[in-house]
């Protein structure tokens, strides 16, 4: 079983928000910029790895079932972003891996996306 803090530790990533979800199980992962890919995609217990880091990605993960999301390649979020993620209690990290690289690295620990079983 994979956790929440067994991806932050992988991808030395930074907690925005969420610091009180680091015990939940992560149950598969994905990567997309686009926010209709992650209102689409979404599954239950998954964490989604972005570049997007506007406010209305918090807002659609809301929607969804999605766990948290990992902002790739360092980049700033915007501090309304953060606060939305905080009033809301949704885990939002950061990591300075790109998101291919990020990707493999989940990859190899034994997590696989939400498609596993459907090629």
């Amino acid at each position: 079983m994979i956790r929440v803090r067994d991806i932050v530790a992988l991808l030395d990533a930074e907690i925005l928000s969420g610091e009180n979800k680091l015990d939940e199980e992560v149950r598969s992962v994905g990567a997309s910029d686009m926010i209709s890919d992650i209102l689409a995609l979404t599954q239950p217990g998954m964490v989604v790895l972005t570049g997007y880091t506007y406010p209305q990605v918090i807002r659609s993960a809301l929607v969804t079932d999605l766990l948290g999301l990992v902002v790739v390649r360092g980049k700033n979020v915007a501090p309304e972003t953060i606060a939305y993620a905080r009033e809301n209690n949704f885990l939002l990290l950061r990591t300075r891996g790109y998101l291919y690289s990020s990707c493999g690295k989940i990859y190899a620990m034994g997590l696989r996306g939400a498609d596993a079983g459907k090629e």
